[in-house]
């Protein structure tokens, strides 16, 4: 026979995403004290964060924001390049390191 799922209003649906939220308590604990699968419990949860990530990003970024915005790219950029001239400095040291153990060792 098959399984007939259960339905939650979203008045209960609200109500233990909002006991996740505020207590901090974890998400199976919450979800065994209601007595639903952690598993649903855990999708609300995943569903409200990214409504409410949403509904602050959803405006335009001010002006000072979008200079920072701006000046963290530049600054991501830089430690790219760099770390990869770091990178190529640590490959030929080892290759260096290499060679020279083996003219060490005679070969």
């Amino acid at each position: 026979m098959g399984e007939t799922r259960r339905r939650f209003d979203p008045e209960f649906r609200a109500g233990a995403v909002r006991i996740v939220r505020e207590t901090g308590k974890p998400i199976a604990q919450v979800a065994k004290d209601l007595g639903i699968n952690a598993g649903t419990l855990a999708n609300w949860v995943q569903m409200d964060r990214l409504a409410r990530e949403q509904d602050t990003n959803g405006g335009e970024l001010a002006e000072s924001e979008r200079e920072e915005l701006a000046r963290l790219r530049r600054q991501r950029a830089d430690w790219a390049k760099e770390r990869a001239e770091l990178e190529m400095e640590r490959d030929v040291l080892k290759r260096s390191v290499v060679l020279w153990v083996r003219e060490a060792m005679g070969r």
